[in-house]
């Protein structure tokens, strides 16, 4: 009898861990997928949530963030590893992280731990051109988009919220946020209604930013 009930216990209990694969499209006011956009599943239950702590790296190459946007979890640490051969001095002051680090090639910073979540906006004090995005969320459930605005997950069995967010999205996200349940595979779209704001970007050398265009 005891060993009927622990089965039954050991089944439920992978039923609720069965991963199943999202697929998520986001797709600008034009019909076109749009890139490089970042999408992120909040589960409504926070113990089915897996821990993906690893370190994440921004770097500064030919005077430009790499990447553009970078997505973390909360708690994760950042390092910032500085392959030009000249001086940054990079810094924030978003509210969700606030620093500084002035450099030169082959000092080495310390990681910076990201304990908030939210938009932390990169710049450099030395090349004004510079803009990078740190994005930090409170799940192990997010990705940037491909070049046809698609994203991958794989989760267990739960519900969801699914949030976009890109620089350039201009829409209140939180209006754009959709309600899904997951037991099965499952692909949903979401469509940005508004125009994409212009880039403030002057030129990029990020192979994957492919957000030029209107």
């Amino acid at each position: 009898m005891h060993n009927v009930v622990f089965c039954i216990g050991l089944f439920l209990f992978c039923t609720s861990c069965f991963a199943n694969n999202v697929e998520i499209s986001v797709y600008g006011h034009d019909e076109r997928g749009l890139a490089n956009t970042m999408v992120y599943l909040l589960p409504k239950d926070p113990v089915t949530a897996k821990t993906a702590l690893n370190m994440a790296i921004m770097d500064q190459v030919n005077t430009q963030f790499l990447p553009h946007i970078l997505a973390v979890q909360k708690q994760a640490s950042v390092r910032f590893p500085h392959s030009d051969s000249i001086k940054h001095h990079e810094y924030s002051f978003s509210t969700a992280k606030v620093f500084e680090l002035q450099r030169y090639k082959g000092l080495q910073a310390e990681p910076l731990l990201f304990s908030k979540t939210g938009v932390v906006e990169l710049g450099c004090n030395v090349h004004d051109w510079m803009l990078g995005y740190i994005y930090v969320v409170d799940t192990p459930y997010f990705a940037k988009t491909d070049i046809d605005g698609r994203a991958q997950f794989d989760v267990p069995n739960g519900e969801y919220e699914v949030n976009t967010w890109h620089p350039r999205i201009q829409d209140n996200t939180g209006e754009l946020a959709l309600k899904i349940e997951v037991h099965k595979d499952m692909a949903k779209t979401i469509i940005i209604p508004s125009k994409l704001l212009p880039s403030l970007q002057p030129f990029q050398n990020e192979t994957d930013e492919f957000f030029e265009y209107e």
